[in-house]
């Protein structure tokens, strides 16, 4: 692959996947090692909406009773808790799932992610909005939490609430998300890699690192 042209990473997520964060994570690790094989390559990190939970209104639902529905009893719900912290602990991410409240609508972080990113990379304001879901308890279907999420993100706070109150981008994001699923995607975290490998899942890092140099042969 010519260095001079990026390699563009499309990340189909939600912020609410608990296995986006590690995904995100492994990936990082994954293009550490890709890097020093390789230290010209540019990267791009893209990140593309998927809605988990489209049908939920913009208050929310109770969290944990929508999960025991969903899993079909406490103990599953627990159990598979338990097995994202046991994941996620060894990378340093400490899940407080007991501190979640709402199930939310993730449209308008969405909107927010799109956003950022037509200023740069937006992995701060995503990896942000992961913690404050997964660390703090925030609710993330709040226009307000999600201003000042931005904000501290060093986002300015006047554009960020004139856009979240407006309708623009609406369309374009939700044409967005359909467009991830056309990709075939039916899952988060899924991982597209210069359009033309998919990974499905929070893949090991040496798988992922394998699957980039793949990517970077085809494009020699």
């Amino acid at each position: 692959m010519n260095p001079s042209q990026p390699l563009t990473i499309e990340i189909v997520s939600d912020v609410v996947c608990p296995w986006c964060f590690i995904g995100l994570r492994r990936l990082d690790l994954a293009l550490e090692a890709v890097r020093r094989r390789h230290p010209d390559i540019r990267c791009i990190k893209r990140w593309c909406p998927f809605f988990l939970n489209p049908s939920v209104s913009p208050e929310g639902e109770p969290y944990l009773p929508h999960l025991v529905k969903k899993f079909g009893g406490p103990e599953r719900v627990q159990a598979a808790f338990q097995h994202v912290r046991d994941a996620g602990a060894a990378y340093g991410l400490d899940y407080r799932f007991e501190d979640i409240k709402v199930l939310v609508n993730t449209f308008q972080a969405h909107r927010l992610i799109h956003w950022a990113q037509q200023s740069g990379d937006a992995q701060i304001l995503v990896e942000r909005l992961l913690i404050g879901q997964f660390q703090r308890g925030e609710n993330l279907g709040d226009e307000a939490v999600l201003a000042k999420i931005a904000v501290e993100c060093s986002y300015r706070e006047t554009a960020i609430v004139e856009y979240l109150n407006s309708d623009e981008d609406n369309q374009l994001v939700q044409e967005q998300e359909r467009e991830s699923r056309a990709w075939g995607v039916t899952a988060v975290p899924t991982f597209i890699v210069g359009r033309k490998l998919m990974l499905a899942g929070a893949e090991d890092p040496m798988l992922f690192a394998e699957a980039i140099e793949r990517v970077l042969v085809m494009g020699s």
